[in-house]
């Protein structure tokens, strides 16, 4: 497993915050089909379940939304991802359809209501660190312009800034190339069900990856 560690200063401004982390080798293919079935099913539930208000009451993502606060970022314009997936399907926008392992994170982002970050293990340069990005500080989103991530928490290697809750960045994205990734599931809310959110991710990457050479780790 990768090293990974959370700093000290992020980890004060939010107590709770822990990481499930997946290491894997693993094939991308555009599309799965019964993975699109599952998570159709998943959207479904969701839609019949919820409304478009009660997404900002989901306690995960109360958790998130307090943290940002406390890092001086506004939780309504940088809105995590599990937020803004949350949003799109109650929206009837519907979900992107990228490749399998980006429909794996989505679908465990749904289910979990944590932001899940999945990353191309050859683009990044360990250790890795989960902390608050300085100030100035950007980086270019996928299918975004350059983001402002200033007081974002924020995945770093030894080159900079890769990922955060809210949007990943271009240069460890996953591509159909991708053949080790890394899957953080980011909980700001603590260890519940973690382990359960986990195996799920395990479950649907051997099933719809063919993940092999599986390592996971929680991280506090």
């Amino acid at each position: 497993m990768v090293e990974i560690t959370i700093a000290r200063e992020l980890k004060e401004k939010c107590p709770a915050l822990v990481l499930g982390c997946i290491q894997a080798s693993v094939t991308l293919k555009e599309k799965e089909e019964g993975l699109l079935v599952e998570l159709h099913q998943l959207t479904e539930q969701i839609r019949e379940s919820m409304v478009l208000e009660q997404v900002a009451s989901l306690p995960a993502i109360v958790a998130a939304r307090e943290t940002y606060k406390k890092l001086g970022k506004s939780p309504s314009r940088y809105r995590v991802s599990s937020e803004a997936l949350f949003r799109r399907v109650l929206q009837g926008k519907g979900l992107y359809q990228i490749n399998n392992v980006v429909d794996i994170n989505n679908f465990i982002s749904l289910q979990s209501h944590h932001s899940v970050g999945t990353y191309d293990l050859a683009k990044v340069t360990p250790p890795i660190v989960f902390t608050i990005a300085p100030a100035g500080e950007t980086y270019q989103g996928i299918g975004k312009e350059l983001l402002n991530i200033e007081n974002l928490p924020v995945f770093t290697d030894s080159v900079g800034s890769f990922g955060s809750p809210t949007s990943d960045s271009q240069r460890a994205m996953i591509t159909l190339a991708t053949q080790k990734i890394l899957m953080n599931i980011i909980s700001f809310s603590g260890q519940e069900n973690l382990g359960q959110h986990l195996d799920m991710a395990k479950e649907l990457l051997v099933k719809y990856a063919d993940a092999q050479e599986i390592e996971t780790s929680i991280i506090e």
